[in-house]
């Protein structure tokens, strides 16, 4: 699928609006010059820099249509692992507060796997070590913290 950079660069410069204007309402840290708005907003700004090259280039580049579908979309099994992928994150949503992060980061990758074609003896393994790698990183180094769920006694 192609999109034209024009509508993309659109696109993109709308959500780094929408990010400036989200972290122009943190309330700033007492004692500190920088905020929890810092990086988040440095990031949009960038991005929004980016998305209005992005629709110079687009504006002075080859007549397109605004989205041209790739051959993917007319596959069935691409089309599935696509929608798969939207309904993973769907669930990821929905369900890791009941569940819990771990239960359901791991149930999600092992479904990907076995969907994704990846050798039956590696699915499980592979996907309780990444969750549980992920979870560390998230809740030791960047101490955000997750949902714990049905788990919720269990803490490292």
């Amino acid at each position: 699928m192609r999109i034209h950079d024009a509508l993309s660069g659109l696109l993109l410069a709308l959500l780094a609006v929408a990010i400036l204007v989200t972290v122009s309402q943190y309330p700033p840290i007492p004692g500190q010059n920088v905020g929890p708005s810092a990086f988040p907003g440095v990031v949009a700004i960038l991005l929004l820099g980016c998305s209005l090259l992005l629709i110079w280039r687009g504006i002075r580049g080859e007549r397109m249509p605004l989205v041209v579908m790739g051959a993917w979309t007319r596959s069935t099994r691409h089309a599935i692992n696509f929608l798969l992928v939207i309904a993973s994150l769907l669930f990821y949503i929905f369900c890791s507060e009941f569940f819990g992060f771990i239960i359901t980061g791991t149930l999600i990758l092992a479904i990907l796997f076995y969907v994704l074609g990846v050798r039956p003896v590696l699915i499980l393994p592979v996907a309780i070590v990444s969750t549980l790698v992920i979870h560390l990183i998230f809740y030791k180094f960047l101490r955000v913290p997750l949902p714990w769920g049905l788990l919720q006694g269990l803490h490292w």
